[in-house]
């Protein structure tokens, strides 16, 4: 499904190319079968649609394991990076970066997504030790500390930006894949494995979380350092992606629910299923966004909550009438 879903989003842009041209010039480029592929449409193909589509695809992937851990961390079903604020927080960290010159070259704009997550994470800590703690208070801790973030966010673009920036930025932070090049993809993909693979390693981990960190606890699970781990890992992951793509909402909200109903809530199966699916759901998002409206593309993060949202109601519905 995933393979299918990449092979149909390069099709797709303002030269079509048809799929038997796509599946050629990728046998040309990983096989060297030496199928006649004209040289712009494989420039086009590989130079730019292969990079985007398998960015989307880490993209989806890390947001909806990141979506995973958190709601097992928060026991919470609607815990995700969006909802957390830990997306704004990478984006304020981000504009800080490309509008302010924060850290210059030495920091980059994914160093400063990386520290505008953890500062948000950190934020989102401060208030719910304050307001009490509870999982309840955790997601209403992280709803104002998106808006926080989104505030400052809103400060630097009108105070300091260009009108050339602004536009660029405001159009960012909506979801975009249109500057996606091969660079981006070898710093999303081995983040997305690396992350994937600590979440996995700690999947036994996350059930016993499941029944409560006291019960974690008598089985034996540090639940600080647990903690601590698989939380960078989603600020890590979530840094990463918000920097290059901008704040994409519902993916980690949405996926996780929906592989939940399928394969169950045992982790070793629901974090491969949700890397998988979210994948391939944000690849179709992509396509989405380049074809509901002729001529024009829309930002990725509108098409997911379009979509998005009226999902997760469903399965919400669903799930009220099972229990």
């Amino acid at each position: 499904m995933l393979c299918l879903a990449v092979a149909l989003a390069m099709t797709v842009g303002e030269m079509q190319i048809p799929l038997a041209v796509v599946m050629r010039a990728l046998g040309n480029a990983t096989l060297d079968l030496g199928y006649a592929v004209s040289p712009i449409q494989q420039g086009v193909l590989l130079d730019y649609r292969l990079s985007r589509a398998l960015f989307a695809a880490s993209c989806g992937g890390a947001l909806a394991v990141c979506g995973v851990i958190l709601q097992a961390l928060l026991r919470n079903p609607l815990a995700e990076p969006y909802l957390l604020g830990i997306s704004a927080g990478a984006s304020t960290g981000a504009v800080a970066v490309m509008v302010l010159g924060l850290g210059g070259a030495a920091l980059g704009i994914s160093g400063g997504a990386l520290l505008g997550a953890v500062l948000a994470i950190l934020t989102v800590a401060l208030l719910a030790a304050g307001s009490g703690g509870t999982s309840e208070r955790v997601i209403l801790s992280g709803v104002a500390a998106a808006q926080i973030f989104n505030a400052a966010t809103a400060t630097i673009v009108t105070t300091f930006a260009s009108a050339e920036q602004a536009r660029g930025v405001m159009f960012w932070l909506l979801g975009s894949l249109g500057g996606v090049r091969w660079p981006d993809v070898w710093l999303a993909a081995p983040v997305t494995l690396v992350g994937f693979a600590i979440c996995l390693a700690h999947a036994r981990t996350l059930d016993a979380f499941t029944f409560g960190e006291d019960a974690a606890a008598s089985l034996g699970v540090s639940i600080p350092r647990a903690r601590l781990v698989l939380f960078a890992t989603t600020a890590a992951m979530t840094a990463i992606m918000v920097s290059i793509a901008g704040a994409v909402g519902f993916v980690g909200l949405l996926i996780p629910h929906a592989v939940r109903l399928v394969v169950g809530p045992r982790h070793i199966r629901l974090l491969p299923a949700a890397l998988v699916t979210g994948a391939a759901f944000l690849v179709v998002a992509d396509i989405l966004s380049r074809t509901l409206i002729a001529r024009q593309v829309l930002p990725i993060g509108v098409v997911t909550a379009l979509f998005g949202a009226p999902a997760f109601a469903l399965i919400l519905t669903r799930a009220r009438r099972r229990a």
